[in-house]
């Protein structure tokens, strides 16, 4: 009906109103985004400078503040493609299971006799039995420790695979278990460079999985592809374990449980550690910059409750004797235990500079990468290809509203203003929902508001088509009459049209990647945005118009 309820007029200029007020910020988006920085400086406790108190000031508190997040294409950045080495997990695992079948086993030695580890490649444990002729003794105990695969495609299958050859016992991962040690792996390695990245401060980055072992990460307004690499490259395992001495041969042989590594800092000196760390990166709950007690720059850091206890007993017992902090697989620092250390904290000094404790505490508080990664690729995009995008878009844009507006007004009239206007206010619209949720604007993204633009108003089209036909079959005094017969019956072709497009877009979101996704999010926004407005926002339009000319014939 041509008639709108009170109520649905409000709620709809309500709609409208927030709308432009939430889109308003993109139209200052420099001045906007140096407020919005000073902001997130000042929410860190850093000190402000004039320029940050002066971008701080450049936007009122009280206004939204949200904007669109421009993508790598447009605001330029750095893109890596990693590979993450997955196999580096197996070999810890395996590792990390010797401690635990040698206790087992060692349980039975008086049949099983002597217990040994043998040499054996990445990720294969190999156990020498004593007595030959009790292996199959031996297998049985192996196979109490062989627990259930714990992820759905590997129901009923079990976590190691336990063979024998001769006296040895061979055992590594089963299949399955690899399977959903890979996944395990790629979800905390993209958590972890999320983790980075954020705690970096940069804005709005891309990071997806991509296949089995690799992932994308694009950094829109990352000055170079190296910065990240440094960032998100460094493994950051850290470890705590006891020293069983020193060495200057990389290639002493050292024993079974023990492993030797190099200084960080002192060429030529190497530390033989017990392989089993007495505790790890992961039991930290804080890591921050510090400064020793010569005033150097050092990391300071404190373990969670169950770790604070190991630490503390191990200290306790181990007076006078070193202790090594491993990370990477190089000593950073060997000091001596002077006195038992309650509590849980502590402090790591490696003759850092202050970028590298500060870089170092960011690594730690984020968490170590369950395996080291192999970039395949590396691109910096320079700022210019994305100011170039920037205007083709906006000419692209440009040209389109024009020529959408010109035909409207040159076919409908007084109702092609109206769907102008709607328009505009459809425009205004999904730049709204694209701030307030966090959207990221890409080019496809353009290319998808552009297209939005031309399908906009082919609702207002249909509607305009069915009035003409209405006052061509009816008497021109039921304008009125007609305007309404035109919303009532286009409206099935409208919704029928809209409903499949958006269901393309659903199907392009969900299937689709990358610039094809970015296409699909501006395009479902905007077909929800142009249904409002050509049915509500332009119908408003025409029935205040109406009510206030009362034409008595209708020219359309």
């Amino acid at each position: 009906m041509l008639h709108i309820s009170l109520w649905k007029r409000v709620l709809i200029l309500i709609i409208v109103l927030i709308g432009v007020v939430f889109a308003a910020p993109n139209i200052f988006y420099n001045r906007v985004e140096g407020h919005n920085d000073a902001v997130a400086a000042a929410a860190k406790g850093e000190s402000l400078t004039p320029e940050q108190q002066a971008a701080q000031a450049g936007w009122p508190d009280w206004l939204p503040s949200d904007i669109v997040n421009l993508g790598l294409d447009l605001r330029g950045g750095a893109q890596l493609l990693a590979e993450v080495n997955v196999g580096e997990v197996y070999k810890a695992r395996v590792d990390a299971l010797w401690p635990e079948f040698r206790k087992a086993l060692a349980a039975e030695r008086g049949t099983l006799g002597s217990i040994r580890r043998l040499n054996a490649d990445p990720g294969v444990l190999r156990i020498q039995i004593g007595n030959a002729d009790q292996i199959a003794e031996a297998q049985k105990i192996a196979e109490t420790l062989n627990n259930p695969v714990s992820s759905l495609t590997g129901v009923g299958q079990k976590t190691l695979a336990i063979t024998t050859e001769g006296n040895q016992l061979i055992i590594q991962l089963s299949d399955a278990e690899k399977a959903a040690t890979d996944d395990r792996t790629m979800q905390q390695s993209l958590e972890i460079v999320r983790r980075r990245i954020d705690a970096a401060g940069t804005r709005e980055p891309t990071i997806v999985r991509e296949g089995a072992d690799r992932i994308l990460i694009q950094v829109p307004g990352a000055s170079s592809a190296q910065e990240i690499k440094q960032l998100i490259g460094t493994t950051a395992k850290l470890t705590f374990n006891s020293v069983i001495g020193t060495s200057s041969n990389p290639n002493e042989a050292v024993g079974s449980d023990q492993e030797i590594l190099p200084s960080a800092d002192q060429k030529g000196l190497y530390y033989i550690l017990d392989s089993l760390p007495v505790v790890t990166g992961e039991d930290l709950t804080d890591a921050r910059p510090d400064t020793d007690q010569n005033g150097y720059p050092a990391v300071a850091f404190r373990f969670n409750a169950s770790a604070a206890r190991t630490f503390g007993d191990y200290t306790q017992n181990n007076i006078g004797k070193p202790f090594a902090i491993v990370l990477d697989n190089k000593v950073i620092s060997a000091p001596t235990i002077q006195s038992h250390i309650a509590g849980g904290s502590g402090i790591i000094t490696g003759r850092f500079t202050v970028k590298e404790a500060t870089d170092l505490a960011l690594l730690l508080r984020a968490g170590a990468l369950p395996a080291s990664m192999t970039f395949l690729e590396e691109r910096t995009i320079g700022p210019e290809l994305g100011a170039d995008s920037i205007a083709a878009g906006k000419m692209a844009a440009a040209v389109g509203a024009v020529l959408v507006v010109v035909f409207m007004i040159a076919s409908y009239g007084t109702f092609g203003v109206f769907a102008s206007l709607a328009l505009a206010i459809n425009i205004a619209l999904i730049f709204a929902i694209l701030s307030v949720i966090g959207g990221t604007l890409t080019l496809p993204g353009i290319a998808g508001i552009v297209l939005t633009m031309g399908t906009a108003v082919d609702a207002n089209v249909l509607v305009f088509e069915r009035i003409r036909e209405e006052l061509r079959n009816q008497q021109k005094a039921k304008a009125a009459r007609a305007i309404e017969l035109g919303y009532e019956r286009a409206m099935s072709a409208i919704v029928d049209a809209n409903v499949t497009t958006f269901l393309t877009a659903v199907i392009l979101f969900v299937l689709g990647a990358g610039p094809v996704r970015g296409f699909a999010v501006t395009f479902l926004i905007g077909i929800i945005t142009s249904v409002f407005t050509a049915i509500w926002v332009t119908r408003l339009f025409v029935s205040i118009w109406f009510a206030r000319r009362r034409p008595r014939e209708l020219v359309l």
